[in-house]
């Protein structure tokens, strides 16, 4: 049994990055390479961050020029440099928990059979107390395995998978051709989703491989970041189309309300009200971004250079 990380770097937060190094030189799994993908930035910063990657134990840094980064290109990029049993896709600030992870995702691999296995991901210090909630809503303490069978109670969320720390079986991922390639982002969900539907593959969460990987969004970013999430989603119907996907958002709104209450910090609700209509307009108007104009796309999205990219190679739809 062979593993291989693969971690897309960019502008890394350099506290961040040095423990997950750390963490990986650490693991009781070692991993057979760890495959950098570093978008180039300029001369001065691309030397200081190869001289942090360098760090890392069996490391390969594969230089990735800016216009050339694609989320589900870059990645494949670096699965085809692997010849590993199983391939760990992680992000530059996930930083594992402790030296198990890559053990205990494998384990649940061999156990579950399973196409690709996630894994937990758990807030920091600097995030507040609805952050740390919905963290814990998305990924909860008890590892559970999906598949075909749970269409019908867990709707969209049988397809949620996240590369923020994420293991795929290699036979599996090349039988399926890889990551979609020119997505806005969500190329995780999409590739489990096809795995879902089309193979009757499984997506196994194993809450004991866990990472410290969390967001301080404001209304405004989460605003963009639900409009690019549905954009995704209307990109790709064979996936995503006809599946129920808002139910679980208003399931998020009404437990989180409850859980303030509960913790005695009522006035917390309206704000979190706020942000969650950010969300949901932002979702809404993803959903519908070919019936608007491309400078209000531009206004919407987290995402400029995907869109311009789109524009300089007519792929407007």
């Amino acid at each position: 049994m062979v593993v291989d990380v693969i971690i897309p770097v960019y502008r890394p937060e350099r506290e961040k990055l040095t423990k997950l190094i750390d963490w990986l030189n650490k693991q009781t799994v070692k991993p057979s390479h760890v495959f950098f993908m570093q978008t180039l930035v300029e001369e001065k910063e691309d030397e200081e961050v190869l001289q942090m990657l360098q760090k890392a134990e069996n490391v390969e840094i594969v230089p990735i020029e800016k216009k050339d980064f694609d989320h589900g290109g870059t990645r494949n990029k670096g699965a085809a440099l692997s010849k590993a049993d199983y391939m760990l896709f992680m992000t530059q600030d996930a930083v594992p928990v402790d030296a198990y992870l890559i053990e205990n995702l494998v384990q649940a691999m061999e156990e579950e059979e399973a196409a690709t296995a996630y894994g937990r991901q758990l807030p920091d210090d600097t995030v507040g107390v609805i952050e740390h909630y919905t963290r814990e809503f998305n990924y909860p303490a008890k590892s559970y395995v999906k598949s075909q069978k749970d269409l019908e109670t867990m709707g969209i969320k049988t397809y949620f998978c996240s590369n923020v720390c994420a293991m795929y079986r290699k036979d599996v991922y090349e039988k399926m051709g890889g990551f979609v390639l020119h997505t806005i982002f969500n190329e995780d969900m999409i590739f489990a989703g096809k795995a879902v539907m089309e193979d009757d593959y499984a997506i196994a969460y194993v809450a004991d491989a866990k990472v410290i990987h969390s967001h301080n969004y404001n209304c405004t970013q989460q605003f963009k970041r639900n409009f690019d999430l549905a954009v995704s989603q209307a990109d790709h119907p064979e996936v995503f189309g006809g599946i129920r996907s808002e139910s679980e958002g208003i399931r998020l709104v009404k437990q989180t309300a409850h859980y303030l209450s509960e913790q005695h910090k009522p006035w917390l609700i309206p704000g979190m009200f706020v942000k969650s209509g950010f969300k949901y307009m932002g979702y809404r108007m993803g959903k519908a971004y070919h019936m608007l104009p491309q400078w209000l796309v531009m206004k919407c999205t987290m995402n400029r250079e995907y869109w311009l990219e789109k524009k300089e190679g007519g792929d407007r739809r």
